[in-house]
């Protein structure tokens, strides 16, 4: 799934241990394209995620098939296994039916720009002697090879350069919460908020702890939940209750249609008798 990270946070378990917590909104993961083995010889759906102001043609026109309204900000193909049955086009993925607490999951997404670095920051050198003359070499690389063998500097050599801004995946992270369209993964993942974060199910902890809740917390999901039961029953009550009016209104007026034709039918009846009278 494709989420959105929100805020670091800390939460306790419920054995007393404090752990850090980032919140990742996972709201509005839209199947805008599903690849087959027959048409494109792999198997894989194309998620959406966000909505983008201003979308040009061709994002347009690949928003096509799914009849969405606007236009996804992010675009990520996940691939599936053979067994796995892929969804219908313009389906809304939900977090509870992807996630749940105690699974194991890798992070990808891209880490904060740090700019030009020199090696101390980038590569953790431990620089030059402050004695003995060296006052200008605290933080300098120092040698970057040999002399006329082999005349050159070998590739990959730790150097100064940018730094960050690159896709970084942290692995085995667990799911803690899934309430709604937010997720609690405890640890870290990469980059700012409010930036783009992958998440992949790779398993699951068998010796899960789960988060402490408070009676409060406890008494305020049971009643969101309560609210959702009733508001479902209501929907589908609203529902039989349109069809039986639709269904009133239909009889009433095949009534009317057949009381129409029955007086048609006595016009033309009479008519006929005045005539042959």
């Amino acid at each position: 799934m494709l989420g959105q990270k929100i805020d670091q946070i800390q939460k306790f378990l419920e054995d007393g241990t404090r752990i850090p917590v980032t919140s990742l909104w996972v709201r509005g993961n839209v199947v805008v394209a599903i690849k087959t083995n027959d048409k494109d010889h792999y198997s894989a759906i194309q998620l959406g995620f966000g909505t983008r102001k201003k979308a040009n043609k061709s994002r347009l026109g690949q928003i096509k098939g799914a009849s969405l309204l606007k236009a996804p900000k992010f675009l990520k193909e996940v691939r599936l296994n053979g067994e796995d049955s892929p969804p219908n086009l313009g389906e809304v993925i939900n977090a509870a039916e992807v996630f749940k607490p105690g699974d194991v999951i890798d992070a990808t997404g891209v880490s904060k720009g740090k700019g030009y670095a020199g090696v101390v920051k980038r590569h953790h050198f431990k620089g030059g002697p402050r004695t003995h003359g060296q006052s200008d070499r605290e933080r300098a690389p120092g040698s970057i090879g040999q002399t006329t063998t082999p005349g050159r500097v070998y590739k990959g050599k730790r150097m100064a350069g940018r730094m960050g801004h690159e896709t970084v995946t942290i692995r085995n992270l667990e799911v803690m919460d899934v309430s709604g369209d937010l997720i609690l993964v405890k640890g870290l993942v990469p980059g700012g908020r409010n930036t783009l974060i992958m998440l992949k199910k790779v398993g699951e902890n068998k010796k899960f702890v789960p988060l402490y809740r408070d009676a409060e917390e406890i008494k305020n999901t049971e009643q969101t939940g309560q609210v959702s039961d009733s508001a479902e029953e209501t929907k589908t009550k609203d529902e039989a209750a349109i069809s039986s009016s639709e269904s009133e209104q239909t009889a009433a007026s095949s009534v009317e249609d057949l009381n129409v034709e029955n007086k048609e039918n006595k016009k033309d009846k009479e008519e006929v008798k005045e005539n042959a009278k």
